[in-house]
């Protein structure tokens, strides 16, 4: 059963490395989907918005793990 649990969080920190960043990003996500669904921003700038905050949240993470 160890076994398992011990394979179970290889995957998971496969996928979330560093929990800040994977909240940043779904906080970025939902803050994009509320703009393009609810304000009416064109999809094409929400793709942009979800491409350059993508890259300064990991800006910042690489900062962050530099220091």
């Amino acid at each position: 059963m160890s076994f398992i649990i011990s394979v179970f969080k290889e995957l998971l920190s496969l996928f979330v490395d560093d929990g800040s960043l994977a909240l940043q990003v779904l906080g970025l996500i939902v803050v994009v989907a509320v703009l393009v669904k609810g304000a009416g921003v064109s999809g094409l700038i929400g793709a942009a918005l979800l491409l350059v905050g993508c890259l300064v949240i990991l800006t910042l993470s690489l900062r962050r793990m530099v220091k």
